[in-house]
């Protein structure tokens, strides 16, 4: 392949980048000159793809770029420590506060409820969705030994990363089990997690589409992912 012709493929498939930078990094606090670092450390994995794909592999180009993108990027944002302790902190007490309210009221909590329950009035408690928003709803620490023995360590801190469940649940059951959770969800919090995870949309496309903010959208996807952590917590048990 010339110099020409690889050009021309790194412009056509550019938009691949953007996109996963986009979608691996819209929970994490950094600003645009850090982001702009990881859209050039993707062009870098775009680059090793079209270098390494054999046209033999049974696999589409843009597949294997994908993964090869993901992979650079990954191993960029490892080299950080992006989110901060006391950010952790903000997601664990959440989840656990969703968690309680649900055994005690045997539903989903509405927020207003989890405010109270905070002691924070409920621009309070939106700012402190804002400052989680960069919670998974499968952490490393959910899964047990054997099943991350079990799965190629590898995929399974990929698709942690990059916060789609639904790569690391091999089972039907598992897969069953997490969508009934999902079922159970706020009409408004499930249609976002199903727009954002099954139709790959962004958080400005569910906005337009719900007609809400993009800032609200990822409110709305950080309360259903503590509202599902919980759920998915157990099924590794």
């Amino acid at each position: 392949m010339d110099k020409k012709e690889r050009d021309e493929l790194i412009m056509r498939y550019a938009h691949l980048v953007k996109n996963i930078v986009g979608r691996m990094t819209y929970r994490l606090p950094i600003d645009a000159a850090d982001r702009e670092d990881l859209v050039n450390v993707g062009i870098i994995g775009l680059m090793e793809a079209l270098e390494k794909f054999d046209l033999n592999r049974n696999v589409q180009f843009e597949t294997f770029a994908r993964f090869r993108i993901r992979g650079a990027i990954l191993d960029e944002l490892r080299s950080r420590d992006w989110v901060p302790r006391s950010v952790r902190q903000k997601d664990t007490k959440l989840s656990s506060t969703f968690s309680e309210l649900k055994r005690n009221l045997g539903r989903p909590p509405e927020e207003d409820e989890v405010a109270d329950f905070l002691g924070l009035t409920l621009e309070q408690y939106y700012k402190m969705l804002d400052d989680a928003k960069d919670v998974h709803i499968v952490r490393q620490e959910d899964l047990t030994p054997d099943y991350i023995e079990s799965h190629c360590a590898a995929d399974v801190m990929e698709a942690l990363h990059h916060g789609n469940p639904f790569e690391l649940f091999a089972g039907e059951e598992l897969k069953d089990q997490l969508k009934r959770a999902i079922e159970g969800l706020p009409s408004k919090e499930k249609l976002v997690i199903s727009l954002y995870y099954y139709d790959e949309m962004t958080m400005k496309e569910i906005g337009r589409i719900l007609d809400l903010t993009e800032s609200r959208v990822c409110q709305l996807h950080t309360q259903a992912t503590l509202r599902l952590r919980g759920a998915v917590k157990n099924l590794w048990r």
